[in-house]
């Protein structure tokens, strides 16, 4: 009969700060923002709302909580498990008014650089999620604490003519294990076990019976090559410090993403309102034709068929007005979701109004480019963070270069033994003359003292060497990840490339939107010069009801133009801005702010 009861115990002492449920309401901004039934919005307001509620940057505020949780992995000696690299761009507009032939529609504005999607994803990542390299196995730098008690009974029947007058040898076994190892940045390894047993038995082979025996253990391994070394030992911490700094330039780079759409979201809502207020005076002056037409009728000075072209064209440019103010509530709905985390009660059917008005263009500024350039290369967060990237990779190569090495270990071990127990009277007799040592007569207590004592101590040391003949997957790790470093390297330059161009298109947007502008506002001008000279001419029978309408919709839609190219400006140095890596102070934001998600500086 065999009974045997085993309890191993492995205690890890930690703690960890459990993560509160996401925050799904709005900041207390908005609601000192509602007056009488809209949303009074500057620029100002409507950046600071997006930084505090704008869901995007609350998911890149979990991003740097990740690479925390990262460190401390690495701190221990575990492997890195990564964090996310991409950033989302905020939504396309809804649109600009546009004429098409004499139709009022909606369609976007052209493009002023290819960042302004329909919140695409932007992977950050030089090459995509490429695994680090593998290397010698980094030792557990958390002290490891383990233990193992067992109680063991056992019943053997017995066929031995030796043990003749015995029918069964019957033992009763309990062992008490603790042990803790810690391992180092050198690559050693250092373990202290502590052993105890405590057995009875019924033989008469024992001399002591029961008896207890212990030992305590140092062992010390030390490589020398393979996995040698500080530098190889602490590459996922360095690493993970790296991405700590990575996490905070890829949030850095999400404000920038949601600062810039808001801008952008901001100014075509502007524009669409100004749009309305053109369309308002449209109606206004189409019903003031309609009313000199008609008086000059009854006079006999035009014809009837005028009063009914009169009265068709204002109720087109009612159509065309309705269709400004859907534009309008359409552009506010996209910005109001922007900014905010969810559409409570309090929110619903409430309309954005800009407090921020159109106004020309600042006077022409020919910044060089290569100045433009060098602060791009200096202060844009996705080109830092991806030279992080490529550092990582060059840390990840050193540990892949130690696997090349041969594994050569020292090993060192000192153990104090003790034994102490009862004389055993089966055991008396067996063989003439023996009798039990006194000294090691006694209980627990004398088999640990003679531990302390050192009384019977064993030593230890040596070498262990493992020489892989071929090492080819180690071989063809090195090279790979050599190769991985190499195309980082082309990656970063031609995302450095990129900039000079972002920046140079950007910089031929401004020009051009500028001189759009002065365009816009010249055809205006003359638009107006042209409508009441047309206007005098009809008051004296020399023009026609159909020509002074043609007039007025060409002065429609030369003010709408010139709207839309003073938004198209603003928009045009909004990407520059952000092309040189300037958004952030140009509009004063900051991002410790940000991190937090309390703007106070708005």
């Amino acid at each position: 009969m065999k009974l045997r009861i085993v309890l191993a115990l492995s205690v890890s002492i930690s703690g960890w700060a459990q993560v509160a449920p996401p925050r799904t309401y709005n900041t207390d901004r908005i609601n000192h923002l509602i007056t009488e039934g809209r949303l009074r919005l500057s620029l100002d307001d409507a950046i600071a709302l997006a930084l505090e509620n704008n869901l995007d940057v609350e998911l890149e505020r979990y991003t740097r909580r990740l690479a925390a949780t990262d460190l401390l992995r690495a701190q221990a000696g575990g492997s890195l498990r990564g964090i996310p690299l991409s950033v989302r761009e905020g939504p396309s507009s809804v649109g600009v008014p546009v004429l098409n032939g004499t139709n009022l529609g909606g369609g976007d504005a052209p493009s002023l650089n290819r960042l302004e999607g329909a919140g695409a994803q932007i992977d950050l990542s030089l090459f995509g999620s490429l695994p680090l390299s593998t290397g010698p196995e980094v030792p557990n730098f958390d002290p490891s604490l383990s233990g193992t008690l067992t109680w063991n009974h056992q019943s053997d029947p017995q066929n031995s003519t030796f043990l003749a007058p015995l029918r069964s040898l019957n033992t009763k076994t309990a062992t008490g294990d603790i042990g803790i190892a810690q391992g180092f940045a050198t690559g050693a390894t250092v373990s202290l076990n502590f052993q105890n047993l405590h057995q009875s038995s019924n033989t008469p082979l024992l001399s002591y019976s029961p008896y207890s025996t212990s030992s305590l253990g140092l062992t010390f391994i030390q490589p020398l090559l393979r996995g040698a070394g500080q530098t190889v030992n602490k590459r996922y911490i360095h690493i993970a410090r790296n991405n700590q700094r990575v996490s905070d330039l890829v949030f850095r780079q999400q404000v920038i993403s949601t600062v810039y759409a808001v801008v952008r979201l901001y100014w075509d809502l502007v524009s669409l309102t100004e749009d309305v207020r053109v369309r308002e005076e449209a109606v206004s002056s189409a019903e003031q034709l309609l009313k000199d037409t008609e008086e000059s009728a009854s006079t006999g000075v035009l014809a009837a068929v005028d009063v009914t072209r009169a009265r068709a064209e204002i109720a087109r440019r009612r159509r065309d007005l309705l269709v400004a103010q859907s534009l309008v509530r359409q552009q506010s709905e996209v910005l109001k979701d922007y900014v905010t985390r969810s559409e409570d009660s309090a929110l619903r059917g409430v309309l954005i109004q800009p407090s921020e008005t159109l106004h020309a263009p600042d006077t022409k500024i020919d910044e060089p480019l290569n100045s433009l350039v060098e602060q791009a290369l200096r202060e844009r967060p996705d080109l830092a963070q991806a030279r992080i990237q490529l550092s990582n990779s060059e840390i990840s190569l050193k540990g892949s270069r130690s696997a090349l090495l041969p594994t050569v270990n020292v090993i060192a071990s000192v153990t104090n033994n003790g034994l102490a127990g009862d004389p055993s009277a089966a055991g008396s007799g067996i063989l003439p003359g023996s009798t039990a040592n006194p000294y090691l007569t006694g209980g627990y207590g004398d088999a640990l003292s003679q531990i302390f004592r050192r009384n019977f101590p064993d030593y230890s040391a040596g070498v262990q060497v493992n020489i892989p003949i071929r090492n080819r997957a180690a071989r063809a790790d090195v090279s790979r990840d050599e190769l991985q470093v190499r195309q980082q390297e082309i990656r970063l330059a031609q995302l450095e490339k990129q900039v000079r161009l972002e920046i140079r298109n950007a910089q031929i947007a401004v020009e051009e939107a500028r001189a759009s502008f002065e365009s816009a506002r010249q055809e205006r001008i003359f638009q107006e010069q042209t409508l009441d000279a047309e206007k005098e001419k009809l008051g004296v029978g020399a023009s026609t009801t159909y020509l002074v309408i043609q007039y007025q919709r060409d002065l429609m839609q030369a003010r709408s133009s010139e709207a839309t190219a003073q938004v198209s400006y603003w928009k045009a140095r909004a990407a520059l801005d952000r092309a040189v890596g300037s958004i952030l102070s140009e509009h004063g934001v900051d991002v410790d702010q940000a991190v937090l998600g309390v703007v106070t500086s708005h």
